[in-house]
């Protein structure tokens, strides 16, 4: 349930991105159907889940030097790494999907994207948090 509440959040949050981004557009696979370009946002959702959770993990590692330099403000270029990533993966690998127009546009789309998940999250937190007895 808590995996599903957050899947939701992110493809809502992520639908929110691309209409304030001007720079940040999905595409389905079939354009004219709006329930392809819902399990679009979803799919993009999982995959934002496992490149930030794989790829993201290594690269806060690596980059922990860097982020101790600049304060932490080096966090909002490896996001923009990793939108960049994701934008790569579904436009290369899945033929639909992210398209980011340049590297500051994806780091701009992943500050937004981050906002609005952390804003709508705070309205589920209640479904998210985890049970302790």
């Amino acid at each position: 349930m808590r995996f599903l509440v957050k899947l939701l959040i992110n493809a809502f949050a992520l639908w929110l991105t691309t209409l304030i981004v001007a720079g940040v557009h999905v595409h389905a696979w079939d354009r004219s159907s709006n329930w392809a370009l819902f399990w679009t946002f979803i799919v993009l959702s999982l995959v934002f889940g496992i490149v930030n959770g794989i790829v993201g993990t290594v690269l806060r590692i690596v980059a922990f030097p860097l982020y101790i330099l600049t304060l932490g403000l080096f966090s909002l270029i490896v996001n923009g790494i990793l939108f960049l990533i994701v934008d790569l993966i579904s436009e290369h690998w899945l033929h639909f999907g992210l398209q980011v127009d340049g590297f500051w546009w994806g780091v701009l789309g992943a500050l937004v994207l981050g906002i609005i998940s952390w804003i709508v999250g705070l309205f589920f937190r209640p479904l998210t948090k985890r049970q302790t007895r």
